[in-house]
């Protein structure tokens, strides 16, 4: 065991504080890694709020790691000291249903175990993620950093990146093609610029007149504000695709009518029911559909880093110290972030 340094949540209301806790020896498989680097997503802020009804406390937030190799397992045959490497969402799986044998562990038969707020599968003990100093993960949930990727901005990937590569592949998205990005925070920027490196025409729904120059600055080739129905009206049946990454119930209903017959409204960001519900009709009498697409496996993951470092694709970010998180937190309830937070794990060794 090896004492870590980090911050946690205590329970849903306090903020986060200062905490040290133990990191397992390592297994057979395993990599330790010493953190440079976590991105702040909201799903932190919602886990720690206990907004899904699913929370263990104390838990250390953070599933958007950069780090440094510093030991490795007997068993371990991709990693060596030195390495730099990331972590996503997910630090075990089953390993063994059709879903995991396919790469696509999110959807495990048995459950992913998450990078924090899980129970481990072999000790029982609660996961802790990268708000932290330090972390032990197995191998085949390690990824691979590409050289020259900037490693601040690499961090998001693991989570906003994946989350808006992987629908944008799996639902097919060519050249040529009209995809509709609703909501513009830190997963709807990189839909934006992912989307545009898959050749598609781009369009950015806002609810605000205030964000259309941020919009255009951000890539798009377009700009609907969702506010003005004349808007609306004037791109009814226009996009193939509706990549939808707002994480709060929205009528989606104008949306479905913006796509073309056939075309795929995908969810990302909304967990929770569907309000107000949808027409049939919008589906129905264009063959439309609805779908939705959680994160992406070990080898998609390591697919949108070199896809990133290739074609020099950023998340927009802004650096922290671990000490400013509960600020942060604040301000990323007020949408006041362009367009996510990086936590610089070195400021860890500062008098908390």
């Amino acid at each position: 065991m090896s004492e870590a340094k980090g911050y946690a949540a205590h329970d849903a209301t306090s903020p986060l504080a200062p905490f040290s806790f133990e990191r397992r020896e390592l297994r057979t498989d395993d990599v330790a890694i010493d953190i440079l680097y976590c991105g702040v997503c909201h799903s932190d802020l919602h886990f720690a709020h206990d907004d899904w009804g699913m929370a263990a406390y104390p838990v250390v937030p953070g599933h958007e790691i950069v780090g440094r190799v510093t030991a490795v397992g007997p068993d371990v045959t991709h990693y060596k000291e030195g390495d730099i490497v990331g972590v996503g969402c997910m630090v075990d799986s089953c390993r063994h249903c059709q879903a995991c044998n396919d790469g696509l562990e999110q959807y495990c038969l048995e459950g992913f175990t998450m990078t924090y707020g899980s129970s481990d599968r072999h000790d029982g003990t609660l996961t802790q993620g990268g708000y932290s100093d330090k972390v032990v993960v197995s191998e085949r949930f390690v990824l691979r950093m590409p050289e020259g990727i900037d490693l601040k901005s690499a961090a998001p990937l693991l989570c906003a990146g994946i989350t808006t590569y992987s629908p944008l592949k799996y639902y097919g998205v060519k050249p040529g093609d009209k995809v509709g990005v609703i909501g513009m925070g830190g997963l709807g920027h990189m839909g934006v610029k992912l989307a545009k490196a898959f050749g598609a025409e781009v369009t950015i729904f806002t609810r605000s007149e205030s964000k259309v120059a941020e919009a255009r600055k951000q890539g798009a080739d377009h700009v609907v504000v969702s506010t003005d129905e004349a808007q609306m009206a004037a791109v009814a049946g226009n996009f193939d695709f509706m990549l939808d990454t707002v994480p709060v119930q929205h009528d989606i209903n104008p949306y479905l009518a913006a796509l073309k017959h056939d075309g795929t409204h995908i969810l990302v960001g909304l967990l929770e029911p569907i309000e107000p519900p949808i027409e049939a009709f919008n589906l129905v009498f264009k063959r439309r559909v609805i779908g939705g697409s959680l994160i992406g496996g070990i080898p998609e993951t390591q697919e949108v880093l070199d896809f990133c470092a290739e074609r020099g694709i950023t998340c927009d970010v802004e650096m922290i110290d671990i000490q400013d998180i509960n600020e942060a937190w604040k301000r990323m309830e007020k949408g006041d972030v362009r367009y996510r937070f990086v936590i610089d794990m070195a400021s860890m060794k500062k008098a908390a």
